[in-house]
């Protein structure tokens, strides 16, 4: 169960890799349509929200499926997400910064405290190496519920052994066995998912689960996450990457400086209202990019304006089009073979791209 979906929302809820299918879909909601229906009349309760609903949907196709396992992404947070009315075997918290933050906080402490808001008591923890400020919130919650920790770069190690734009090899040492790992995912930060990954499976298996290191290779080799430091075609270059905050913004520029020498880059920028539009665009400046400001069609998307004020202000005077097909039809115009063009501020952004060029 994840979130956000990039093209249907069935995306967010499969088992063994195949999304729910429609007739699945609407039967799970007859099922739990009378009890949100009577919560709305009741005075004690307030209306769900989309996203609860859809949680209670899908633990109840879960359910009717009888899965061994349920692999749950938090939507917001983790403390008062609808998703943490379950009992873990095993959590996994990625490495947390400022997001969200007129929701969990102003700092990284009281971001901290909601996202370990899922641990329950005795259960396991793998942790990604975390700013400090975040850690010791995190290490204190976990002695107080008494959870066994992983600590992802100290428990379990990694290296890169190789690569190329198509996929990744990594050295993993875990706790119980070590790995030889191709993942078919770009970015640096992938390489810390993956051992993310291997330390939870570890703990599953050390629980009498029946994962072998072979299931765990072919299970990394097989994963597709698309969206994230995504190449669609090269000849130009075009790239896509979910990046929406400041913290993934700096690693976005980080990887294209790593993977790309370039004389042109094409940036095709929309993002939300809701974030830090001036601390993203700093990061965004260090490509020196030509830059294109669109919007998506979400709601929350950020005015044209604002958003080429913003470069502006950055002495980068950016081209403006209405929509992300026009923005990249603009860039496409523009370059050559030997450019890049990326296109990111929001997964909004990149599910308007995938469409544009699934379309041809």
């Amino acid at each position: 169960y994840t979130s956000p979906h990039l093209h249907t929302l069935r995306e967010r809820i499969s088992i063994d890799g195949s999304l729910i299918s429609e007739a699945e879909f609407a039967a799970a909601m007859a099922e739990v349509k009378p009890f949100i229906e009577s919560m709305k009349q009741d005075a004690t309760f307030r209306q769900l929200t989309y996203f609860e609903a859809l949680t209670a949907l899908t633990f109840a196709y879960f359910k009717k499926k009888q899965v061994d396992f349920q692999v749950l992404e938090v939507g917001l947070g983790g403390r008062l997400d609808a998703t943490n009315v379950a009992k873990p075997v095993v959590c996994i918290i990625t490495p947390i910064s400022l997001d969200h933050t007129q929701i969990l906080g102003n700092s990284l402490e009281e971001i901290a405290r909601e996202k370990a808001g899922i641990i329950k008591h005795g259960c396991w923890v793998v942790l990604s190496p975390q700013p400090q400020e975040a850690a010791s919130v995190i290490s204190d919650i976990c002695r107080e519920k008494e959870a066994k920790v992983v600590q992802v770069g100290k428990d379990i190690t990694w290296h890169k052994t190789g690569g190329d734009l198509h996929h990744q090899s990594l050295a993993i040492e875990g706790r119980t066995s070590k790995y030889q790992v191709s993942i078919p995912l770009l970015g640096d930060f992938q390489l810390e998912n993956a051992a993310d990954a291997v330390a939870a499976l570890e703990i599953l298996a050390s629980a009498g689960f029946a994962i072998s290191a072979a299931d765990i290779n072919q299970g990394l080799a097989r994963v597709k996450w698309p969206g994230r430091f995504h190449i669609l075609q090269q000849n130009p270059t075009v790239l896509v990457d979910g990046a929406h905050n400041v913290a993934s913004m700096k690693v976005l520029v980080n990887n294209i400086k790593a993977y790309f020498s370039y004389k042109r880059i094409f940036l095709v920028f929309g993002t939300s209202c809701d974030k830090d539009i001036a601390g993203i665009i700093n990061e965004l400046v260090a490509l020196s990019p030509q830059v294109i400001v669109t919007q998506t069609l979400h709601s929350r998307a950020a005015p044209l304006s604002t958003l080429a004020t913003e470069f502006s202000k950055r002495g980068i005077e950016p081209e403006i089009r209405e929509t992300i097909s026009e923005a990249i039809s603009r860039a496409l115009s523009l370059a050559d073979r030997t450019d890049i063009i990326c296109v990111t501020g929001s997964l909004f952004a990149v599910a308007e791209a995938l469409d544009y060029f699934s379309r041809g």
